[in-house]
C-alpha cells in the first residue's frame, strides 16, 4: 500500500491536493500546475471549506528570478525550496533591506514564500550558522544585531582573510575570472549611477565573494561568505550620515594589481579598501526596513480583491 500524499491545501474543486517539486495548487485563484489530486474532499466538521487566500511566492522556475543565482553550498542541495528562501533573505541582508534586529516570522516568511515552516527553519538555521541570523530558544529567529566589539571583531577577521584571499587570487586567478570581476564593477557602478544603491551594496559584497573564488581555498571562501554577510549588518547598524561609495573605483585598482601580479601592492589596496569601509562607520541609526511584506513585496502575488460581481 502506497503512503498517503501529504496534504497541502485546497485546490479551487476542494479537494486535497499535494505540491510536486516547486509547483502548488491554486491557492490564489491559480490553475494548479503539476499537481496530483487525492480524489478526496476535507472533512469540514460541521464548518464550511474555506480556501486559502495568503498571497504566496510561486516555488517554480517562474519565480521572480534572484539578480544572481544562489551558489550551490553542497552537493545535492542546489535549487531547494530551502536554497530559494536563504538566497532571498541572504540578498536582502547583502542589500540592507532588512534591519538588524528584525524578527524573522516563521509563520510571515512560510506566507511570503508559499512555503512550510520546516523549509524556513531549514534556511534560518543556515542563515544562524554564517552569523548573520540569531536563533533564540521559544522567541524565535532575528536579524543580527552585532555589538560595537562584535563589529570589531569581524573586521579584524575580515582583514586577516582578505589579505590571504588578495595573495592568493595574485596567484591564481585566471583572465575568465578576472573578466568577471570587472563586469561585477561595471554594474557595481551602474547601479549607484542609477540611485540603486542597494543593488550597489549587493554587488560591493559579491565582488569579494567573487574574488575569494578566485583564491581557490574552499575555506577561505566560507569564512568570507559568513564576513562579507556580517560586515553589510555592520554597515546598515553604524554606517554614517555620508553615504557616498567610491568602492568601484578601489576595486578596478585592485583588479588591475592582481592582474599585474604584483603581490605587494594588490594587498596595500585591499587594505586602503578596509580603511575606507572602516572610517564610515559610527553609531548612527540605520535606514533599513523592520517589515518583512515591505522587504519582499516585490515577491508577493497580489490578493485578490473581494466582492460580488453585479449583472449588467
Amino acid at each position: 500500500m502506497q503512503p498517503r500524499p501529504a496534504f497541502t491545501g485546497l485546490c479551487s474543486r476542494g479537494r486535497l491536493c499535494t505540491m510536486r517539486h516547486y509547483f502548488y495548487c491554486d491557492f490564489v485563484g491559480i490553475s494548479a500546475i503539476g499537481c496530483s489530486n487525492s480524489g478526496r474532499t476535507r472533512p469540514d466538521h460541521g464548518k464550511a471549506q474555506r480556501r486559502i487566500l495568503f498571497p504566496r511566492v510561486l516555488m517554480n522556475d517562474q519565480l521572480q528570478p534572484l539578480k544572481k543565482h544562489p551558489r550551490p553550498t553542497k552537493a545535492g542541495r542546489s535549487g531547494t525550496q530551502d536554497d530559494i528562501v536563504y538566497a532571498h533573505i541572504f540578498e536582502a541582508i547583502l542589500e540592507q533591506r532588512l534591519a538588524p534586529g528584525t524578527k524573522l516570522s516563521e509563520e510571515a516568511l512560510g506566507e511570503i514564500f508559499g512555503v512550510s515552516r520546516t523549509i524556513i527553519r531549514r534556511a534560518l538555521s543556515r542563515l544562524a550558522h554564517e552569523g548573520v541570523v540569531l536563533l533564540r530558544p521559544n522567541r524565535g529567529a532575528v536579524v543580527a544585531s552585532p555589538s560595537v566589539e562584535e563589529a570589531r571583531q569581524v573586521f579584524f577577521a575580515r582583514r586577516l582573510v582578505e589579505k590571504a584571499i588578495t595573495e592568493l587570487a595574485v596567484e591564481h586567478a585566471t583572465a575568465e575570472q578576472l573578466g568577471e570581476l570587472r563586469q561585477m564593477v561595471s554594474d557595481e557602478r551602474d547601479s549607484f549611477a542609477k540611485g540603486d544603491r542597494g543593488a550597489g551594496i549587493r554587488l560591493s559584497g559579491e565582488f569579494h565573494l567573487k574574488l575569494a573564488e578566485a583564491a581557490k581555498n574552499a575555506p577561505l571562501i566560507s569564512f568570507q561568505r559568513s564576513l562579507v554577510s556580517q560586515t553589510s549588518l555592520i554597515i546598515a547598524q553604524y554606517e554614517s550620515g555620508n553615504r557616498s561609495h567610491c568602492s568601484y573605483d578601489e576595486h578596478t585598482q585592485l583588479i588591475d594589481a592582481i592582474e599585474a601580479r604584483d603581490a605587494a601592492l594588490a594587498v596595500d589596496l585591499m587594505m586602503h579598501h578596509m580603511d575606507h569601509i572602516d572610517s564610515k562607520l559610527n553609531l548612527d541609526e540605520d535606514s533599513a526596513s523592520d517589515d518583512l511584506h515591505a522587504v519582499f513585496s516585490h515577491l508577493m502575488l497580489p490578493k485578490k480583491k473581494a466582492g460580488r460581481s453585479t449583472a449588467a
